[in-house]
């Protein structure tokens, strides 16, 4: 880590960014500025030495690269250029981490809107589940220059464990929307066996197990699979159904701007659209093998 003692910002303290930013401030060994729209999470980061601030303005007093870690583009671009956002407070930010999964064209705009104010944008969304956010061991997909992801790596690594340059803004948006695409995918092509499983008589964790032993296997198989498919049990505030009709709505339009036809995908994506409409909105996404 740098002797530096730069002062670091970071914005939205959810499901994931809380257990983010606790590690931020626990590694880092700099000054961590954290604000969030729930004043719990807040005090939680502050017990562990993060400064609470009351609003982005006093974040972007106080830090000079600030982390966000939010749920869409939409409140990314609030973050940033919004009433009281961050270009509005004219304070110390020279660069800006988004942490989120966002949509690639609306990044790469940003990008050059925050440019023309003298702040880099540089995007890092995270892939694993909310235990390696909690433990540091996320994959962060990184968009930026090599000297640029130098620059904010000591950080990263506060966080993640495999912290991958992707390629210039934006890349690192696309290398994480393929993942979560194909973790769908997979989580219904699972959902798919496990319910062909059952209908003939076969127990669904029995089947998921064995499947692990051979060639089948897959970390999507040991985690959804095995601890909410085989175990029946969906919980909220894991990840939901409308975040993964995102994700792959987002994947969906990356498609259609490359003029691919993506059948499978569209066919998880009918599935979720289901799910949610049968009211399963909140319930972690696999909740999905109801519909079959």
């Amino acid at each position: 880590m740098s002797d530096s003692k730069t002062p670091l910002g970071f914005i939205g303290l959810g499901v994931m960014g809380e257990p983010m930013c606790a590690n931020l401030v626990r590694k880092s060994g700099h000054p961590v500025y954290v604000t969030d729209i729930s004043p719990d999470p807040v005090a939680r980061i502050g017990a562990l030495g993060g400064r609470a601030c009351a609003s982005i303005i006093e974040v972007a007093q106080s830090a000079e690269i600030v982390f966000l870690s939010l749920p869409s583009i939409v409140q990314v671009e609030q973050v940033c250029t919004g009433p009281g956002g961050l270009v509005e407070a004219a304070g110390r930010v020279r660069i800006v981490v988004d942490m989120s999964t966002s949509d690639v064209t609306r990044t790469r705009k940003l990008a050059e809107t925050l440019r023309g104010h003298g702040i880099l944008l540089i995007d890092a969304p995270v892939a694993r589940m909310r235990e390696a956010a909690r433990l540091g061991t996320l994959m962060i997909t990184v968009g930026a220059t090599p000297e640029d992801y130098e620059t904010v790596l000591p950080y990263l690594s506060c966080m993640g464990t495999d912290v991958l340059l992707c390629g210039g803004v934006g890349n690192g948006q696309v290398v994480k929307i393929m993942n979560n695409m194909v973790v769908f995918m997979t989580v219904h092509a699972l959902a798919e066996a496990i319910t062909i499983g059952r209908s003939a008589g076969v127990d669904g964790a029995l089947l998921l197990n064995a499947l692990s032993k051979g060639s089948a296997d897959s970390f999507v198989l040991r985690n959804p699979g095995l601890k909410a498919l085989a175990a029946e049990t969906y919980p909220e505030k894991t990840f939901p159904t409308e975040y993964a009709i995102k994700d792959i709505l987002l994947a969906l339009e990356l498609a259609r701007q490359g003029e691919v036809d993506a059948r499978s995908a569209k066919l998880t994506h009918d599935l979720l659209e289901r799910t949610r409409a049968a009211g399963f909105v909140k319930e972690y996404y696999p909740v999905m093998v109801k519909l079959i």
